[in-house]
């Protein structure tokens, strides 16, 4: 089961060779006083005339960042990458579009911590969306293999975790798609 999370979490590590010592030793002198004066809209350099967004921002709708209910969902694969979850295990991080409905143009996440255990699940995985492999460790090279797929899943959760179940690869017509005005190809964070 994977955690019920909003945002998949996304890891920076910093090595030893990433830091001079000589940096590491030293101190800044004094901290620039950057909030000290108010800020001003009167033309000084370095402010943005804002005006020209009025119209805009009076017809901007504001993103919806609520979870997708459980149900079943056509979606696209729009990112799949490897990495590594908090247990140190490594680990398939998965972002769906919602493809149609009301929901469309939202992410469903779906981490996949790869265990001796999970084996089978990622395998089944791999296999809704036709990708054979050879042998396990060739993974990396076939996750582009994997891009712009489209499936039906069902996401259901129960309590505090979430699963989202890979049910069939589906054959959308070419254009099927385009004409519902859904903005599909924006980023989320992993």
């Amino acid at each position: 089961m994977t955690p019920h999370a909003n945002n998949p979490e996304e890891t920076t590590m910093t090595t030893p060779e990433d830091f001079n010592a000589n940096d590491a030793q030293a101190a800044p002198e004094e901290a620039p006083d950057t909030f000290d004066e108010p800020y001003s809209n009167d033309g000084v350099s370095g402010t943005a005339d804002l005006a020209d967004f009025d119209d805009e921002f009076d017809d901007a709708e504001a993103p919806n960042f609520e979870e997708v209910p459980d149900g079943k969902f056509q979606v696209r694969v729009q990112r799949v990458e490897l990495g590594t979850s908090q247990a140190g295990n490594p680990m398939l991080k998965w972002d769906l579009i919602v493809l149609s409905g009301q929901h469309a143009g939202r992410h469903i996440f779906k981490n996949s911590a790869i265990t001796h255990k999970s084996l089978p699940f990622i395998k089944g995985d791999l296999q809704t969306l036709g990708v054979q492999l050879p042998k396990f460790s060739d993974l990396p090279n076939h996750l582009d293999a994997l891009l712009d797929q489209t499936l039906e899943v069902t996401k259901r959760t129960k309590g505090e975790f979430t699963n989202v179940y890979y049910n069939r690869q589906i054959d959308l017509p070419p254009g099927a798609l385009e004409d519902d005005g859904s903005d599909l190809t924006g980023d989320a964070p992993f």
